[in-house]
C-alpha cells in the first residue's frame, strides 16, 4: 500500500471517503466493481472497507 495517495496523504485502508477520487478508484479496481456499486454499498453499510467488502461479497 505504500505510495498510494489521495489528497489527504496516504489512502486509508480501513475507511472509505467517497469524495477521495484516488481512493475510490483504488478500491474499484481492487474489488472489480463499478463506482455505483461501491457508492450503494457505502450508503448501505457505512464507510468501513471491511463492511463494504462483505456487502459486495469480496475478500478484503
Amino acid at each position: 500500500m505504500a505510495g498510494l495517495k489521495d489528497k489527504r496523504g496516504f489512502i486509508d485502508k480501513y475507511r472509505l471517503d467517497l469524495s477521495e477520487r484516488k481512493a475510490v478508484e483504488f478500491w474499484m479496481k481492487r474489488w472489480g466493481v463499478t463506482q455505483d456499486q461501491l457508492a450503494a454499498a457505502h450508503r448501505k453499510v457505512g464507510r468501513m472497507t471491511k463492511d463494504i467488502a462483505a456487502e459486495l461479497g469480496k475478500k478484503r
